[in-house]
């Protein structure tokens, strides 16, 4: 054991872990470059310089630092908040989920289709070392399902939509964390009949209260997939979809809706006019493989959260080898 005297300083390129006990618990790992994520604000000073505490420190690939401090010290400012449709958690670990998710490093990961009670996954998945989990199963089994994992304490949290209407498919989660409102949400699709178009639009209906009743001072963001595409940036063949659940006139008009109250689509901000980026793939053809997607996975926020937002990006690796859909992240500076 090492004793971290006055100004010891330490690099970001020095560790592979960083736990804050007491306070946070975060993962870095290196990449082929032995540095840190390049994609993703580590949060760290470029040199760690500490009052007083206790550490052990080894090199090595499998060892690790541990820092433990004992004031009220963040070395964090940042939080990056990621959305992923897993298409089924129980397939998604078997295809690598543990592997992008130790890339991605988020701090509050939001899932929707998750397709699984939490006493249906393994231990390890059920209740996650060095997270703060919220599962809202459907009543059928199998079948959507939302979760929320923070590495921040939840404060306070609220399953399903309220007195607005039905939640028996598991389809939004709300909790406070950090000092943030993060809702994940995942919308009906329409695709498969009529009557489940009905149902996603009394979705849309009542979700469109639901944004209408958060607060306007306190910061919030929501996050998941919506099964609308806005645009015709936002899906690569606009013209033979425009009649296809998803893309239909009144959908991308109740999105803009949505835009014009006041919320941002934060992924769309970030990268502009431009066509995509995609999160969603159709199996058919070589969709996927050349990246002819549909954009329905987002991140938005309202006008006292928009200040925080940093950058955003879509992991595409992620929907070609885990899921049908990309994982998306947003950045923030709390």
């Amino acid at each position: 054991m090492a004793y971290v005297s006055l100004r010891d300083s330490l690099t970001t390129r020095q560790f592979q872990t960083l736990k804050y006990d007491g306070f946070h618990k975060a993962h870095a790992t290196q990449n082929r470059n032995n540095s840190l994520d390049p994609n993703k604000p580590s949060g760290l000073p470029k040199s760690l310089s500490f009052s007083f505490g206790v550490a052990t420190t080894k090199r090595g690939p499998a060892l690790s630092l541990h820092v433990f401090l004992t004031f009220g010290l963040w070395l964090s400012k940042f939080m990056r908040i990621t959305t992923w449709n897993v298409n089924g958690l129980r397939a998604a670990i078997r295809k690598g989920f543990r592997r992008h998710l130790d890339t991605i490093q988020p701090d509050v990961l939001l899932m929707q289709e998750v397709r699984a009670r939490p006493d249906q996954l393994p231990e390890e998945f059920r209740n996650p070392d060095g997270w703060h989990v919220l599962w809202n199963p459907a009543t059928r089994p199998g079948y959507s399902g939302t979760a929320i994992w923070s590495r921040h304490p939840l404060v306070s949290h609220e399953l399903g939509i309220g007195q607005l209407g039905n939640d028996d498919e598991g389809r939004l989660i709300e909790a406070e964390i950090g000092g943030v409102r993060v809702a994940c949400v995942y919308l009906p699709s329409g695709s498969s009949s009529p009557e489940r178009q009905a149902v996603k639009e009394v979705w849309m209906k009542q979700f469109r209260v639901w944004t209408e009743l958060r607060s306007r001072e306190q910061p919030v963001i929501f996050g998941g997939d919506v099964n609308v595409a806005h645009t015709e940036r936002d899906i690569f063949y606009a013209k033979s979809n425009a009649q296809t659940s998803g893309f239909l006139p009144h959908e991308r008009e109740w999105f803009g809706e949505l835009l014009q109250s006041g919320w941002h689509d934060l992924v769309r901000e970030h990268h502009g006019d431009i066509h995509g980026p995609y999160s969603w793939w159709s199996n058919r053809g070589k969709a996927r493989e050349l990246d002819r997607g549909w954009r329905i996975d987002y991140l938005l926020c309202n006008k006292a959260a928009r200040p925080l937002f940093k950058s955003a990006t879509i992991h595409r690796e992620g929907g070609l080898e885990v899921s049908d859909h990309a994982p998306v992240s947003i950045d923030l500076d709390l």
